[in-house]
């Protein structure tokens, strides 16, 4: 499939491409300035012989600005400065037989580039993907790279899709870092974000306004996808992903956002079969994963291989929101919603979501969420911390500051042995303390409206901590995220230690029975006993028995042979976790 947007080289040169329908003239900048031909439908070309990449250039627009090219490959000069040509083909990668690797197999950690290492680069990721699969990871997520302004974000405020940010490093680096992951047997997916574009350096409604509707998301303007050029544009940037930088998968960040018209094949749709296709193209494993607050278990199908209109998985909130609850006892905001987190949480176990059509008084006392029981349990992400779940605090601060060690060990030990597949986030298989506060890089009146903004969302907290709640434009606040692998302590040997023992165990006796496994059933007792069970692929039964509370409990479960937390007999210590297979 021949891109449609940006600059791509040819045998004799670069071609230009650029969807600008509101535009009455555009003038290629290179060394001097080139007027492009208009085509139909407000497509302007431009073929230059004899450039070559790494050329810088921009666009003009009516003679009136200058803009880089919305499908730049790269900035080096950040958002406001000239896109740069790249030849993707160029690149000479060593792990050229990877195909990647079966969902079943899974186990994510979910990253920030310029927090993981001191020195914030793609290319220092690399000396710690050894500790990654030593720790039993199969892959890690990158948290959005689409070029945002400023030097310092989360990445949600993207707004160059095919650029990755130049503060990590070059296009050159990424494909590197994921090179040597591939060659260490490691899968890696991006966050990529389709429901809005960041509020600085996007041009794209100067001169092409209808890429966007006049119904507004939580974070600016809705695309408008029944617009060809629009729904082109999304679908063609995640193949450059999954093509050009050869991702195994993709996150797409709040899917519910992203507009749709009744009785369409939605964008979505578009996506997943092109991604599909690629798939079959190259024999590659290729996944996609929803974060949907809608809870639409339609969309969801963990067994279709490759992609064919549905996604692999989806990042569970309900099952991050019950045991939230259960270790904090926090209530506020959408944890209102979990006010049963034992029961909420044989719920999760037993058919995936919490919220299946049921009101929620969060949601706007509306039904939330479709059944979903009839989906593999691999359908499901399951975590206990993300990058939302604690940068969204006031403080950043980490699960480890807010519930004890034995309680955490005992939603660990739930979390990465269940069907499901498991989600950590950066330093959490050693339980660090270290916050993920919000940060970015914004300037001018949109940096104090941020601030203004996070003091009305948080008014409560600024009232409580004062100038201990980081300030989100402070170029101190994500240095304090930074993850400090040199400073571990004994205790955090010994979780370490543990994550490991778990996701050996995952691997031994989880993994090879997850495909063609089913949800069982799952309940809670007021005294905090769970149990639950499934089958699993092999036929065989996983139970699992957990005491989730403060005081001894006495049970007779004995069914199955025990594989973790030894035979049960009839006391169980408080937080204890015992799993079993058959029986």
């Amino acid at each position: 499939m021949r891109p449609s947007f940006g600059a791509r080289p040819t045998k004799d040169g670069v071609s230009f491409r650029l969807w600008a329908p509101g535009a009455r003239r555009v003038d290629l900048l290179l060394d001097r300035r080139h007027a492009m031909q208009r085509r139909q439908d407000g497509w302007y070309v431009a073929e230059i012989a004899g450039l070559t990449a790494g050329s810088p250039y921009k666009f003009r627009i009516d003679d009136e600005i200058d803009v880089p090219d919305p499908a730049s490959a790269f900035q080096p000069e950040d958002v406001f400065g000239p896109s740069e040509v790249i030849d993707h083909d160029a690149f000479a990668w060593r792990a050229r037989d990877w195909r990647g690797r079966p969902w079943e197999e899974t186990v994510l950690i979910e990253s920030h580039v310029g927090t993981f290492t001191r020195e914030g680069t793609y290319r220092a990721m690399i000396d710690r993907l050894d500790h990654l699969t030593a720790t039993g990871i199969t892959a890690f997520e990158l948290m959005p790279l689409a070029d945002f302004a400023g030097r310092r974000g989360w990445g949600y405020d993207g707004v160059l899709w095919y650029a990755p940010d130049s503060a990590y490093g070059r296009p050159e680096d990424l494909k590197s870092l994921i090179d040597e992951a591939h060659l260490r047997g490691l899968m890696v997916f991006l966050d990529v974000v389709y429901n809005h574009f960041g509020p600085e350096g996007n041009y794209l409604g100067r001169y092409a306004p209808s890429f966007f509707t006049d119904a507004h998301t939580p974070w600016g303007s809705a695309i408008d996808y029944r617009v060809p050029q629009a729904r082109a544009f999304a679908v063609e940037n995640a193949l450059s992903w999954l093509g050009d930088y050869r991702f195994d998968g993709l996150r797409l960040d709040a899917a519910n956002h992203i507009m749709a018209m009744p009785g369409e094949q939605s964008m979505l749709q578009d996506l997943s079969v092109a991604a599909g296709e690629l798939a079959k193209a190259t024999g590659r494993h290729i996944h996609l994963v929803l974060e949907n607050g809608d809870n639409r278990a339609s969309l969801l199908d963990a067994a279709q291989e490759p992609p064919n209109g549905k996604y692999r998985a989806q990042w569970n909130d309900d099952y991050h929101h019950v045991w939230h609850v259960m270790l904090t006892g926090e209530l506020a905001g959408y944890y209102a919603d979990y006010q049963t987190p034992r029961m909420d949480l044989a719920r999760a176990l037993a058919s995936g979501f919490v919220y299946q059509g049921e009101i929620s008084e969060f949601w706007g006392k509306k039904p939330r969420g479709e059944p979903s029981r009839e989906l593999p349990p691999a359908t499901f992400v399951n975590f206990l911390q993300n990058h939302d779940q604690i940068g969204n605090r006031p403080l950043g601060d980490r699960l480890e500051s807010l519930a004890s060690p034995r309680q955490i060990e005992a939603a660990l030990a739930v979390t990465l042995l269940a069907p499901m597949v498991p989600m950590l986030f950066q330093g959490e298989e050693w339980g660090s303390k270290v916050p993920f506060p919000f940060f970015c890089d914004f300037q001018g009146g949109l940096a104090d409206a941020v601030r203004k903004g996070r003091r009305q969302e948080y008014a409560w907290a600024y009232e409580k901590y004062g100038d201990e709640v980081p300030d989100p434009l402070d170029p101190a606040t994500p240095l304090s995220a930074v993850l400090d692998w040199s400073g571990r302590t004994p205790e955090q040997d010994a979780r370490l230690a543990l994550v490991r023992d778990l996701l050996a165990l995952r691997r031994k006796e989880i993994m090879p029975r997850l495909k063609g496994a089913s949800f069982g059933d799952a309940e809670a007792a007021d005294s905090g006993l769970l149990r639950a069970h499934w089958r699993m692929g092999d036929g065989t039964t996983l139970r699992l028995l957990a005491n989730l509370s403060d005081h001894e409990i006495i049970s007779t479960d004995s069914a199955g042979t025990p594989i973790w937390g030894g035979a049960a007999g009839d006391r169980l210590p408080p937080w204890s976790v015992v799993w079993r297979l058959g029986g």
